[in-house]
């Protein structure tokens, strides 16, 4: 096939994932989740064949219709309500009481204290609004405020996320010029259906969290900036915690430094927050219960082993250590591993941040937002499929019958098995042969 021909094919593709997001929420609230989750899976199997595309094309035809066809995927779904999630309400909610003046870990946003600020649009659509405080950390709370500032409203916070992935996308074609990847692999980003829905259609934070980031991702990579680096990393995890893990590519051998400004930086960004004492913690005790990841029946393998067994009195602390190894392992990996060159640490960042989450084994997909970037950088087989396969999870419209969500996450956990062996065969080229330094 011709470089043109190939062109005309990946404008094709794309031009179909605009009218199919276009045309997802009125199938999901129709059709219900089943008919959704398809059209999604379908969109990341059709993303998967647009990249094959994209490789043959000339790089800089093929990334304008790569630019073209995500505007437009995220245009179409920014005026829509969200369907999938409410949690955008909860960070309007947040930024509309601090541009009040008040502290958003002090009340519910059902206490009385905060009855002015209630309107028709977002207070009714809070989640857990008569028993939560707010859970986001300080950094995202920062955010929230600055939206607010700007204008206080759902579109524009979804607008604000929206604008984070610009970040994300200028660091992905920065880094894969780095490492030798044909810039148009930014399609496996920029056009996956997990961003698309998760970010511009349900406006969820985990794109404030992957920008910075991968920011300080890209500025750990520059030599002499590790120190910069794990302030911005610290930034990043007090936006969401999962993005901790990246502070392991700051962190040296018996190199306290980056340690220590990570503690400094997270110690400046709560002080603002502290006249609530320990209830800046804001509501996270209460959803790690919530959740049941306290005590670990939340997570799948967990689950799996008492569904099958009964109770197991040891399931819990055995397999809270054995993850707790294994993404420790893999994180002193990144830290510790001699080869140093960009691809090498983002292949072992990829998995330890994999690990993480697997392990995890979250109810909600935009929890796997955090591998995205790694798909686009490294081909991630296992990502791959997590991203695409977890919108099985989702169990929002009422459909007179109800697939176990046991069940659904056993496919999900085992389709990702099934990808390892791929990932697997696939390791950083030797460091000599990259022409690396120390």
């Amino acid at each position: 096939m011709t470089p043109a021909r190939r062109l005309a094919v990946l404008g094709a593709i794309g031009a179909v994932l605009v009218a199919t997001t276009w045309a997802g929420p009125s199938v999901h609230l129709s059709l219900g989740d089943i008919a959704f989750t398809a059209l999604v899976v379908g969109q990341g199997l059709l993303v998967l064949v647009a990249l094959r595309v994209a490789l043959g094309c000339a790089p800089g035809p093929a990334l304008a219709v790569i630019a073209t066809a995500a505007v437009a995927m995220r245009l179409v779904l920014l005026p829509v309500a969200p369907h999938l999630s409410t949690d955008a309400y909860r960070y309007v909610w947040d930024g509309r009481v601090q541009a009040a003046g008040i502290n958003p870990y002090r009340h519910i946003p059902n206490d009385p204290a905060l009855q002015a600020l209630r309107d028709e649009e977002i207070f009714p659509n809070i989640n857990r609004a008569d028993y939560a405080p707010t859970i986001y950390p300080p950094a995202a709370q920062m955010l929230f405020q600055a939206v607010a500032r700007v204008s206080d409203s759902l579109l524009a916070m979804r607008i604000a996320l929206v604008l984070c992935e610009v970040v994300i996308v200028a660091v992905l074609l920065s880094l894969l010029r780095r490492i030798g990847q044909p810039p148009v692999r930014v399609l496996a980003y920029a056009w996956h259906p997990l961003a698309v829905w998760e970010i511009a259609g349900s406006g969820h934070l985990d794109a404030a969290m992957v920008a910075v980031m991968m920011l300080g991702l890209w500025v750990a990579l520059v030599p002499g900036r590790r120190l910069l680096a794990a302030a911005v990393l610290a930034v990043a995890a007090l936006v969401k915690p999962p993005a901790a893990i990246a502070l392991s590519v700051t962190w040296h051998a018996w190199d306290w430094r980056a340690p220590a400004v990570a503690i400094a930086v997270a110690v400046a960004l709560y002080l603002p927050y502290l006249s609530v004492g320990t209830g800046v913690l804001g509501f996270l005790p209460g959803y790690l219960g919530e959740e049941r990841i306290a005590t670990a029946e939340g997570f799948w393998m967990v689950s799996l082993l008492k569904a099958q067994f009964g109770p197991l009195r040891l399931a819990t602390p055995i397999y809270l250590a054995i993850a707790a190894g294994i993404v420790g392992a893999l994180a002193l990996r990144v830290a510790l591993h001699p080869d140093r060159t960009p691809e090498a640490v983002l292949t072992r960042l990829g998995w330890a941040v994999f690990a993480f989450v697997f392990l995890l084994s979250p109810d909600y997909p935009w929890y796997w937002l955090i591998m995205l970037p790694f798909v686009a950088l490294t081909g991630f087989a296992p990502a791959w499929a997590a991203t695409i396969a977890c919108f099985v999870l989702y169990d929002v419209i009422d459909e007179g019958f109800e697939v176990e969500f046991l069940l659904r996450d056993t496919a999900l956990h085992l389709v990702i098995l099934a990808t390892l062996p791929f990932a697997l065969r696939r390791t950083p080229r030797p460091l000599a042969a990259q022409g690396a330094t120390p």
